[in-house]
């Protein structure tokens, strides 16, 4: 029996994918269970329209993520922090601070995206690399000052 594939099944496929199974799992188990449609002619008209909306929206993801990559390459992004007499830190600065001086700037990043090894704990300038879908990469330079108390 063929069947669509209405989302990824271990060991069978991937969604949208169109396969051959056994009349008996597909009855008993895959089509109840909501994983997979019979192939009728409409299912498969349908499965194209689906990988077309797919397609489409994948350019349109990998055109944003390279826009965004351009914008922020060798972008200064500047953090006034407090600093003790000695010149050390209060607080490190984490990938969470960084998301949000970006987001002031205007620039949506997840905090996965920002790949620091480590917090920054002390003042000066720091690269930190930033993955976006695609394998998309952009690099900022994180430049902490300090402000006393």
């Amino acid at each position: 029996m063929k069947v669509i594939l209405l989302q990824d099944v271990p060991k069978l496929g991937k969604k949208l994918d169109v396969k051959e199974v056994a009349v008996g799992y597909a009855q008993n188990r895959l089509i109840p269970e909501g994983l997979v449609k019979p192939a009728t002619r409409e299912a498969l008209e349908w499965v194209e329209m689906q990988k077309e909306l797919a397609e489409k929206g994948a350019e349109e993801s990998l055109v944003k993520s390279q826009e965004m990559a351009s914008q922020l390459d060798d972008m200064e992004v500047q953090l006034a922090m407090k600093v003790g007499e000695e010149g050390q830190l209060f607080e490190a600065v984490s990938t969470q601070k960084i998301q949000d001086r970006l987001k002031e700037m205007g620039y949506v990043v997840k905090k996965t995206q920002i790949k620091l090894e480590s917090p920054l704990k002390e003042v000066g300038e720091f690269p930190v690399k930033l993955s976006f879908e695609h394998n998309l990469e952009a690099e900022i330079k994180i430049i902490i000052t300090g402000e006393s108390e």
